[in-house]
């Protein structure tokens, strides 16, 4: 088919198929999607950050941990284009790898929470009664806490290293999840479609994995989007304070700690892993905005 024909075939008001609907579907969200140009440039921005940690062996023009005291707090010149920090590492090498722990961190985080808010949040709304009560009485457990603070009580207990971090940011970040979860089901619980399957022998399991969690997944991909930037904050936060990733392993919270003694005077050791965390958290959140155009456009219009 040529371009023409296939993009006939995809903008159908009539599919024959239900292949030719779901590619119909996805085309026109990309459309929607495509004409924000804010989201495009935060998709682009992503897309560079997910490359440059695949090839950051072969990009970064330095060793991120090779240390050289002869050129420790270098400014920003051709030789190191970012500066180097106290012990002469070159900056933009250990940017170039702190992107592999960031997107390591913000990626698990992101595959954890939301398919436990997910699981939490639907299960209370279909069973009601006490069950929907103890959940969601757990679930305002872990929100009255700061989510910060409740993370850094369990790296506290777990001990300091990016393993526990992501455990901890991934345990105190579900409930949001659970909350919209649970709405959803609620508006969906007693639609008459499900009253349909529920009348072919559908049971409460099907239901929910079939009929319902399908139902739920595009809310809680936009939501999971715009809380990457809170996720990249949280972790850098742990970095900070020495209980996410450990030395010599380049982090950009760590980056940020380690820079914060020279920030009057050689501020570039603290200004540029400042400056990826604001870009990368921006670009989350103009991703986000324009995946809630596709995929929630009554939120959107409100």
């Amino acid at each position: 088919m040529t371009d023409l024909t296939t993009r006939a075939w995809l903008l159908s008001d009539a599919p024959q198929t239900r292949r030719q609907a779901r590619l119909g579907a996805f085309y026109q969200g990309w459309l929607t999607f495509k004409a924000n140009r804010l989201a495009m440039f935060g998709l682009v921005i992503l897309i560079l950050l997910l490359l440059m940690a695949a090839f950051a062996p072969w990009i970064a023009p330095q060793n991120p941990v090779a240390q050289n005291l002869a050129e420790r707090l270098k400014p920003p010149s051709s030789a190191h284009w970012l500066g180097t920090d106290s012990l002469g590492r070159d900056i933009l090498s250990r940017l170039i790898h702190g992107s592999r722990v960031t997107l390591f961190i913000v990626g698990t985080v992101a595959l954890i929470a939301p398919v436990i808010g997910l699981f939490v949040g639907t299960v209370a709304g279909f069973a009601g009664g006490w069950v929907d009560q103890v959940l969601m009485r757990i679930t305002d457990i872990f929100l009255a806490f700061p989510k910060l603070i409740l993370a850094l009580a369990f790296v506290a207990a777990l001990g300091p290293g990016i393993g526990n971090a992501v455990l901890a940011l991934a345990i105190t970040s579900w409930p949001p999840y659970a909350r919209l979860a649970r709405a959803e089901t609620l508006t969906i619980r007693n639609a008459d479609y499900i009253a349909a399957a529920r009348l072919q022998g559908a049971g409460p399991l099907r239901l929910l994995i079939g009929h319902i969690w399908p139902l739920c997944i595009s809310s809680l991909i936009v939501r999971v989007a715009l809380d990457m930037a809170g996720i990249i904050l949280s972790a850098a936060g742990l970095g900070f304070l020495g209980l996410g990733a450990q030395p010599p392993m380049p982090e950009w919270g760590a980056m940020i700690s380690d820079g914060r003694t020279y920030i009057l005077d050689f501020w570039w050791v603290a200004a540029m892993p400042g400056m990826a965390i604001f870009i990368v958290s921006l670009a989350f959140n103009l991703l986000g905005d324009g995946l809630r155009d596709v995929l929630d456009p009554k939120g959107a219009k409100e």
